[in-house]
């Protein structure tokens, strides 16, 4: 296991926020956490791969919020540019 920890402006948490980020065509990198919901995360892996964006894998959700510095997990993270 290794720690994450993103800057706080330049990271954006939830599926919704990283959709939204992706269509914009402002993220460099996604995290997304393993143990997420396969029906949640699937539109943004897509959208990722078709933006040619990498994608990182996470072990847990809750090591993903961690890292964005939330109390709870979270299914997907990006990085702004």
């Amino acid at each position: 296991m290794y720690m994450l920890e993103f800057e706080e402006e330049k990271v954006r948490v939830g599926v919704k926020q990283s959709l939204k980020a992706i269509l914009d065509d402002k993220v460099v990198k996604v995290y997304i956490a393993k143990d997420a919901e396969q029906y949640v995360t699937r539109r943004v892996i897509e959208l990722a791969n078709r933006s040619s964006v990498e994608i990182v894998f996470i072990n847990t959700m809750k090591e993903l919020g961690n890292a964005c510095k939330i109390d709870v997990g979270a299914a997907t993270a990006v990085i702004i540019k």
